[in-house]
């Protein structure tokens, strides 16, 4: 089993420790191409107050959030009560559209001589240009979804997840709740870090890039952020930067330690929290399921995405869950992707003529217990999931 992480520097020494296992070699065609581990992170946000939090989203000053309260109904934590945060306004209770805003940033990614750039033209992928994929892609533009056989609506994933999550509540306050994303493309950043950047893969279509995990979140944290907050293209606390990698994944301490396809984090800024996350736009096919299916385009930001609007500080408690998806062993938090890391993806037709990847998810109530409240009585959104989970011990 592959193993989840929450990424702070305490953990950080953990959390090389268990990855221990890059990879297995693969045949595609006449090649031998090393076909690497998918794993996703977050970094929690440090010291959280949920009262304090909530105070900034209705003052307009931080991130759009609602508060719950959740009962467990599971085995092993019946009539324990969780309090958490998602974004937007509660499906439990409301009928109304809220938007937030998310804000693309292309990541120009210079390694040695090879430059991976969301821009140009890609020669693993026909010579398409991956950031007009992804705008066109149902994590953008809206499409009609059918999960679990029911019509959720036209609307883009995060909204239809959130919709077919918590399918029965929205219906009995008359279907009409939607959780939108209005999204822009900001002008482009260049990023290097020099001899920790390297090339994992370099067989097949084209090179698979690789970056350090710690220094990636610090730069991000410390510099590239806080100067695009200054830039004057609307980046802060209220907003969701998402960074877009096209190719690049990342390691944890060495190269032989991979891969982190993406992750979200949080941190204190602005009098306020911005939260934000990098991600792997992945064209290469170096990443491949159990059933032999590469994992690619939208599959990764469909997880950070729908993980953000779920869990956006990172700290969302839950019944202790594990030893599904990626994760071996228990982990107590609402990280709507990590028990399905690596299912078949969901697959979508778009207007251009693309069929993107999308993550499957687990439903609120597979954390939380039964019934379900989602669509189909599942307890995920394409069905994997018919129970929700047990207890669980390490």
């Amino acid at each position: 089993m592959n193993r989840h992480f929450n990424f702070t520097g305490s953990l950080l020494a953990l959390a090389v420790a268990a990855l221990t296992i890059a990879g297995i070699a693969t045949a595609r065609g006449q090649d031998e191409t090393l076909h690497l581990k998918t794993y996703f992170a977050v970094h929690p946000l440090a010291n959280p107050d949920f009262n304090a939090l909530q105070e900034q989203s209705n003052a307009n000053t931080g991130l759009k959030v609602f508060t719950y309260h959740a009962t467990s109904t599971r085995q092993g934590s019946k009539g324990q009560k969780f309090t958490g945060m998602m974004v937007g306004n509660s499906p439990f209770t409301s009928k109304a559209t809220s938007t937030e805003t998310m804000q693309i940033v292309p990541v120009i990614v210079t390694i040695g001589n090879t430059v991976f750039d969301p821009r140009k033209a890609n020669s693993c992928d026909a010579g398409k240009i991956a950031l007009k994929q992804f705008q066109g892609s149902p994590l953008v533009l809206p499409a009609t979804f059918k999960l679990n056989g029911v019509d959720v609506g036209t609307e883009q994933y995060s909204d239809a997840f959130t919709r077919a999550s918590f399918w029965k509540p929205i219906v009995k306050n008359g279907g009409t709740y939607n959780n939108n994303l209005k999204v822009v493309t900001l002008k482009p950043i260049h990023y290097s870090q020099g001899s920790k950047g390297v090339i994992i893969v370099n067989q097949g279509c084209g090179p698979l890039g690789g970056l350090d995990f710690q220094t990636l979140m610090n730069d991000f944290e410390q510099k590239v952020i806080p100067a695009l907050q200054n830039s004057g293209q609307g980046v802060g606390p209220t907003t969701f930067p998402v960074f877009m990698l096209h190719n690049v994944v990342m390691y944890i301490g060495n190269a032989s330690q991979c891969c982190v396809l993406g992750f979200h984090g949080a941190f204190n800024s602005k009098g306020a929290v911005q939260t934000y996350s990098p991600f792997d736009y992945d064209t290469t096919k170096d990443f491949i399921n159990s059933n032999n299916i590469p994992l690619t385009d939208t599959y990764f930001a469909a997880h950070e995405i729908n993980e953000w609007v779920n869990d956006p500080f990172g700290v969302n408690p839950t019944p202790a869950w594990g030893n599904v998806g990626q994760v071996s062993g228990c982990q107590n938090n609402l990280e709507v992707g990590d028990p399905l890391t690596g299912t078949n993806p969901i697959n979508i037709k778009m207007s251009n003529g693309m069929t993107y990847e999308l993550q499957e998810l687990a439903f609120f109530s597979w954390f939380y217990g039964p019934p379900s409240i989602g669509t189909g009585g599942k307890f995920s959104d394409n069905g994997t999931f018919t129970s929700a989970q047990g207890a669980c011990t390490n």
